[in-house]
């Protein structure tokens, strides 16, 4: 099982265990990961998944979609290493990747 890791800004780290195939974001809400919420289910229309991609993995993830890039305008501190964890399935590429919660999501 690929391993992801979650940093909540003062809340620590949390390494989960993903399922292949789910978003990070469901690895997230399926572990009670602070800050990821995931409020539409995983159909990229609320924003409440956004996390900040470690910059060594950023350019790893195959790019954001027409859609996401839109929701992540609305997002709470978007950036440029911004993306909606809905948006990232979970294959063994992704052992490894660590993504932090922006604190104001907190």
């Amino acid at each position: 099982m690929p391993r992801i890791t979650f940093i909540a800004p003062g809340k620590g780290e949390y390494p989960v265990d993903a399922q292949h195939g789910q978003s990070v974001m469901e690895a997230a809400t399926g572990n009670l990961v602070p800050g990821i919420v995931g409020e539409c289910g995983g159909c990229c229309s609320c924003a409440t998944c956004h996390v900040y991609v470690d910059e060594a993995w950023y350019g790893r993830l195959p790019p954001p979609e027409a859609l996401e890039i839109g929701m992540l305008e609305g997002a709470i501190e978007p950036g440029p290493l911004s993306r909606l964890s809905c948006q990232i399935r979970v294959d063994d590429s992704l052992d490894g990747l660590v993504v932090r919660i922006p604190e104001g999501q907190l």
